[in-house]
């Protein structure tokens, strides 16, 4: 079978019940608090999300930005989105369908952008370099980025085995691909662990990081 990167229609067909799972919850929970302990958003940012979901992490720092562009390739995500940011009458996300990489779908935001942030997204995308150098393109002048992905892993930590990921990062490695990207002051720390049972039929561990940086 054809393995396929970043499928938009995997995410589509699961966005209705995306948010039932209390793993995923949890993570995106530990994902914006060590944003904020890290970053400090402010009330003058303009900020965005990329590979925002349902929104999980974007609304939960949503009350801390000036405004945030939630981007997505998914359709159906966004308009879970959508709906939440209707019914608790929020006025400073805007859902954005676009990709990032290929230039594709809905222009990005203009503007400079003061902060960027993303989770569980980077080890989808099939060219991590250039998908940084844009990101790097996109943010200001001293402008702050932070990711939370998955360490090196097994091989294992998704459960589909068609859908072609990175199986996490080395730090060093990303680090050093941050840096040729155009960042500083590449800092990690640890997030959390998430323990599951994976496709090969064992229990295991998989730590979470969060990288941020400074456009230099």
């Amino acid at each position: 079978m054809t393995k396929i990167w970043n499928s938009s229609e995997r995410f589509d067909r699961s966005a209705a019940q995306w948010d039932e799972n209390p793993r995923r919850r949890a993570l995106a929970e530990h994902v914006a608090k060590a944003i904020m302990e890290s970053v400090t958003p402010e009330s003058s940012m303009r900020a965005m999300e990329f590979g925002c979901g349902t929104g999980l992490v974007t609304l939960a720092l949503a009350p801390y930005l000036k405004s945030i562009a939630a981007i997505d390739t998914s359709e159906e995500m966004l308009s879970v989105l959508q709906k939440k940011i209707e019914t608790l009458d929020i006025r400073n996300v805007q859902p954005i369908l676009a990709d990032l990489v290929h230039d594709t779908l809905s222009p990005v935001p203009s503007e400079s952008i003061d902060f960027m942030c993303s989770s569980m997204t980077l080890h989808h995308i099939a060219d991590t370099c250039a998908l940084l150098e844009k990101l790097c393109g996109l943010l200001r002048p001293g402008g702050t980025l932070a990711m939370a992905d998955l360490d090196r892993e097994d091989g294992f930590f998704h459960d589909d085995g068609t859908e072609e990921v990175h199986h996490g990062f080395e730090r060093p490695a990303l680090q050093a691909m941050l840096e040729g990207a155009g960042f500083r002051n590449v800092a990690f720390r640890t997030v959390c662990e998430v323990k599951k049972n994976n496709r090969a039929g064992r229990e295991a561990v998989y730590p979470i990081f969060l990288v941020t940086a400074i456009k230099a």
